[in-house]
């Protein structure tokens, strides 16, 4: 496994990957910087594309990516990954979609090991109300992405 970690303006990202591909973005809660230990193709373009994408130059994330998680998990993530940029979907919409509950949907989204490149920060409760967001300072970081990105509430 390799990792490195990407400053930005939502805090200190540690992104990891595995064989070229990547499997896990969190927040760093403290400021003493984990070893950099490896480097392959996939970290150095995760950088990149986050960097771009904080500086509104990227409006979507083209990554190799290996979220672990079970089927069902990785069903939602990837309807997450295909809500475009600047727009939002309510837990409902996405499990019409899947066939599934708007509860299930919501338990995926919170534990989606790669957020931000899966984009669970679009999703919405059905009044366009903003609901939890595992990122750091949670509702707040969702928040920020949003109006990053331009989205309008639902």
């Amino acid at each position: 496994m390799a990792q490195t970690v990407v400053p930005s303006p939502v805090g200190r990202l540690l992104v990891r990957s595995e064989s070229n591909a990547l499997t896990t973005l969190a927040w760093l809660a403290d400021e003493a910087d984990p070893v950099q230990d490896g480097d392959d193709h996939a970290l150095r373009e995760a950088a990149r594309q986050l960097t771009a994408y904080f500086d509104r130059r990227l409006t979507r994330f083209d990554l190799p990516l290996r979220p672990a998680g079970s089927g069902f998990r990785q069903r939602v993530w990837g309807a997450i990954a295909a809500i475009p940029y600047g727009q939002t979907r309510a837990y409902g919409d996405l499990a019409r979609t899947i066939g599934s509950a708007a509860r299930a949907v919501g338990q995926a989204c919170g534990h989606n090991p790669i957020p931000i490149i899966i984009p669970c920060h679009r999703v919405v409760d059905s009044t366009g109300r903003l609901t939890g967001y595992s990122g750091a300072r949670g509702v707040t970081t969702k928040q920020f992405l949003l109006q990053l990105e331009g989205a309008a509430l639902l």
